[in-house]
């Protein structure tokens, strides 16, 4: 996917006028409660912007997959409060979407928030006539549109691709800053040029893997995706997950790799328990010898070390998927030690959303020892996988 140039916030007339604006406030919640608030963090500055241009903000966004049902627990009701906390005034939550009196009656420095927009069928519809129906609803509210839930861009969604065939529209700040971010990731990236991948399949990295292995230097490989490319070169795995139909492309991938000269880094040790669990006691085997009754749970700490190192090497990194179950205490480390090596490179450093940037702020680290925290896993991935995103498309 090529990424031409995108109207910015600044080239496009907002003074006054009702903008409709695509978040991305998708967080992460247990039981009630707002457990990582990045990307709600991550909207205020465009926010920001057009309340001082004197707009009306009409914000659109979603939160986890309704797929068209009222779910109470997928409400965007206390995004709303946390929203008006960050941004430091007043939000106005309204529970229509459709028709919605508060949006229709918004006023200049006003911000109104719609209800879970994936509480309506018609956003995630794969007919076009549908999602194209609401997304007149939704441009009826405003004068013009303002993507900028990157997270979503992926997606060919009512809210986030069709209603900007509908109305003037731009780039927030931070899609823009995401786009940048992407190039310098693929456009003459600095050299070395590093990706450490890790999270639980190997499934939903394996088109990331074949697009980058010719554009990198140094792959490495963690998390529960790390279990295939073992099992791939014949390595017992004991209990640990895997997706046995993917080891042929997983000696595909390995032997493209060592043509072209890509160094693939994979763990020499492991860290293993009898179970997945918290209180599971963990123990640190050869990645050659995993005992039959035991799991991968982590990566061990001299694979910890020799990522750090490879990673302190490079002027470029790409990090997306925790290197194991970060959530447990006893086996957070690998994810610990590949973040705090990400802090120390001399370029740039990318932590590739989702769990990754979860994984960062729970372990304790502040977003501004790194390069760059993308808010969009999926959307990041897809692109680096070579795919389109519909988002960013209808921009264009």
């Amino acid at each position: 996917m090529v990424l031409s140039t995108l109207a910015t916030l600044e080239s496009i007339d907002l003074q006054g006028k009702r903008v409709l604006l695509r978040c991305d406030l998708n967080v992460p919640l247990k039981d009630g409660v707002i457990t990582d608030d990045g990307r709600i963090r991550a909207s205020i500055p465009t926010i920001k912007y057009l309340l001082a241009q004197g707009a009306a903000v009409v914000i659109t966004a979603h939160l986890g997959r309704p797929k068209g049902e009222r779910k109470p627990e997928l409400s965007l009701a206390p995004i709303a409060i946390r929203l008006s906390e960050a941004l430091g005034s007043k939000v106005t939550f309204s529970d229509e979407i459709v028709n919605s009196a508060k949006a229709k009656g918004v006023k200049s420095g006003e911000v109104v928030l719609l209800e879970n927009i994936r509480y309506e069928n018609a956003e995630t519809s794969k007919d076009e006539g549908e999602r194209s129906a609401l997304a007149k609803e939704l441009a009826s509210y405003a004068d013009v549109f303002i993507s900028d839930g990157f997270g979503a861009v992926h997606r060919k969604h009512a809210s986030v691709y069709d209603v900007a065939k509908l109305l003037p529209h731009a780039a927030g700040y931070l899609v823009a800053a995401e786009i940048e971010v992407l190039k310098k990731l693929t456009q003459s990236p600095e050299r070395p040029y590093g990706v450490v991948l890790g999270g639980a399949k190997v499934s939903d990295k394996i088109g990331v893997i074949s697009n980058l292995l010719d554009k990198v230097n140094v792959l490495a490989i963690g998390g529960g995706m790390l279990f295939t490319f073992l099992a791939a070169q014949g390595k017992e795995i004991g209990k640990s997950l895997v997706e046995t139909d993917l080891i042929p492309t997983v000696k595909e991938l390995l032997s493209r790799a060592q043509e072209l000269g890509v160094k693939i880094l994979l763990p020499t040790d492991i860290i293993v328990a009898p179970e997945f669990s918290a209180d599971a006691t963990p123990t640190t085997v050869s990645a050659d010898s995993i005992p039959a009754d035991q799991m991968g749970l982590d990566i061990g700490p001299e694979t910890a070390a020799s990522f750090a190192a490879a990673i302190s090497e490079c002027k470029t990194v790409f990090w997306n998927g925790p290197m194991g179950v970060f959530e447990f205490p006893n086996f957070a480390n690998g994810t610990k030690v590949v973040a705090q090596a990400l802090t120390s490179v001399s370029g740039i450093s990318v932590v590739g959303g989702g769990d990754s940037a979860a994984a960062v702020r729970k372990l304790g680290f502040k977003d501004s020892q790194f390069g760059y925290i993308s808010t969009g896993g999926g959307a990041s991935l897809e692109y680096l996988e070579g795919k389109e995103l519909p988002g960013i498309v209808a921009l264009n």
